[in-house]
């Protein structure tokens, strides 16, 4: 362990779900790991449309019951607004949750744990 904190986005759990060697090798370069609850409600959503109900749900649930989840507040929407505009103003829109969730790793001071390409758009976001 390197001491080192961080805030996944789905797309490097998913990648862990499918056992992608070098995700879930940087994954446990990490002390303490956050999901952010929007992360989750993709997860379960992924899960209700997977042919697989069941299983997809049962891989949702034990895997995030290993970590801390983050909950947006007030603190959040405000971020959140700030990275809206500032990403309409530099006509460069993405996800709607995307912004939620790097909204919460700059509320947090969390690095984020992603592959999307698109959180580099984001002022002010570390990226793990």
């Amino acid at each position: 362990m390197t001491g080192n904190k961080c805030l996944l986005d789905t797309c490097v759990i998913i990648h862990a779900f499918k056992n992608n060697k070098d995700i879930t090798a940087q994954l446990h370069t990490f002390s303490e790991i956050f999901i952010p609850s929007i992360v989750a409600g993709e997860l379960y959503y992924g899960a209700y449309c997977s042919a697989n109900v069941k299983k997809h749900l049962d891989q949702t649930n034990q895997f995030l019951q290993n970590y801390t989840i983050l909950v947006p507040d007030a603190i959040t929407g405000d971020f959140y607004g700030s990275i809206k505009s500032t990403l309409k103003s530099k006509g460069k829109p993405i996800p709607e949750n995307d912004i939620w969730i790097a909204a919460i790793a700059i509320q947090f001071n969390l690095p984020l744990f992603t592959v999307d390409k698109h959180f580099k758009e984001i002022d002010n976001i570390v990226l793990a």
